[in-house]
């Protein structure tokens, strides 16, 4: 699979560190953040690479060639005016008749492809763009999807968004051949505005949601911060070919306010602390994984698409100080009967309704998790024991003690102790 790397860019916001290159060969740490990229690329065998240069792109080229001593095989579109982020997308339709992978240049990332490029040939789309939580969603454009990975609609942060899943295009993007085709002349194009959204009304945009670590370093914090990172080895562990490790978290009364059933959106209010604690796992290494009963759904008294919305307004909140989830999962059954309301193919016992270890096990498949090095943290007694029938280690918050489970008064006091012995 060819690789595409738009690596034309100036960097205006971060001149203050380096104005005299372009933006993906300021280096990080001695080595330039596009060196990174294809020593990421060459480690998972993708050695056939394109790169499209602009600003002091002789730069680019003085520095790695044919690519040869760095393991691949670069060749070169060289713009001579400005194309914006895809308009030089056109060069390629005579140089690539199969699926590309198309990133920008200014990012560091560790990212498993291979899975990347499975999903998108399981979609069947004309494109696949991987999409993360990040800790900034507030001023970033949120991808709204529906169950199935398809895109449904990309709101900017200028748009009228209440409340949103934390889910950002990261900059990775799986695109079919037909794409290219699609340009009839070499001309200026902004590849959100002019190639993606216009494939939403054609159902043909779709969405791969990760984890692992991508992060561009567009401004002089977050330039630092990806330096910190590399030094720590934190962007190598996140890569999901290797064994993550996650804080599986309840919901009510842990995250949450707890007020019984939860069925009111407007009830839905963060516990003090909470976003802090969760943002602390963020940083750590750990993935932030919600594993809660929801047998509102299997009582009728909340639809799929409530639910949806209350979990929405958790991700905003915790978005506007800094802190995302990885994932939530949710068990929708309830196994007791006689509900006015009840909806009757959710009464039922299942694997996944806690203190059963369904929920767990989805996650540890999804994401790669070692259960044996990750923890549960909750208020309740189905929690502590769904997390050790999980084999993870348990953390109880409340007022009274667990003789199977460390106790803590909140959530900030549980994660601050796990995160610091994990260092």
């Amino acid at each position: 699979m060819v690789v595409v790397i738009m690596a034309g860019g100036k960097g205006t916001r971060i001149a203050s560190v380096n104005s005299e290159v372009p933006k993906s060969m300021i280096k990080v740490l001695g080595k330039p953040v596009l060196q990174y990229q294809i020593e990421v690329l060459r480690k998972q065998g993708y050695t056939d690479i394109v790169l499209v240069t602009g600003y002091l792109g002789n730069v680019i080229e003085d520095y790695f060639g044919d690519g040869k001593e760095f393991g691949v095989q670069i060749q070169y579109i060289r713009e001579e005016v400005p194309l914006g982020t895809a308009g030089a997308l056109y060069y390629l339709k005579d140089k690539i008749s199969e699926d590309f992978l198309l990133l920008n240049g200014d990012i560091v990332f560790d990212v498993n492809i291979g899975r990347f490029a499975e999903v998108h040939k399981e979609k069947g789309g004309l494109v696949t763009i991987l999409t993360h939580p990040n800790d900034h969603p507030y001023d970033s454009g949120v991808i709204i999807a529906d169950s199935g990975g398809r895109v449904q609609g990309w709101k900017t942060r200028e748009e009228n968004r209440t409340w949103y899943k934390n889910r950002v295009n990261a900059g990775l993007h799986m695109i079919s051949p037909q794409i290219p085709v699609r340009l009839e002349t070499p001309e200026r194009k902004d590849l959100d505005r002019d190639i993606l959204k216009p494939l939403i009304p054609e159902q043909q945009l779709y969405i791969y949601d990760s984890p692992e670590y991508i992060k561009d370093m567009g401004t002089p914090e977050r330039y630092h911060a990806v330096m910190e990172d590399i030094r720590s080895g934190l962007v190598q562990r996140k890569n999901l070919a290797e064994k993550q490790k996650a804080i599986f978290l309840d919901r009510d009364g842990t995250i949450n306010r707890y007020v019984g059933f939860l069925a009111d959106i407007n009830d839905m209010e963060l516990i003090g602390g909470a976003a802090e604690a969760i943002r602390m796992i963020n940083k750590s290494g750990y993935l932030a994984i919600v594993v809660t009963n929801q047998p509102v759904i299997a009582r009728g008294e909340v639809s799929f698409g409530q639910l949806d919305r209350i979990h929405c307004k958790m991700e905003t909140l915790l978005g506007e100080e800094g802190a995302y989830v990885d994932d939530i999962f949710f068990c929708p059954h309830h196994p007791d009967r006689g509900f006015a309301g009840e909806r009757p193919e959710y009464k039922t016992e299942c694997s996944c309704r806690k203190p059963k270890d369904g929920m767990f096990r989805q996650a540890a498949e999804k994401y790669n998790i070692d259960l044996q090095q990750s923890w549960m943290i909750g208020d309740g007694e189905n929690d502590i024991l769904a997390g050790r029938n999980a084999g993870c280690q348990a953390a109880y918050i409340g007022r009274e003690k667990r003789p199977d489970a460390l106790f803590y008064k909140d959530l900030l006091s549980a994660v601050k102790e796990i995160v610091r012995n994990h260092k």
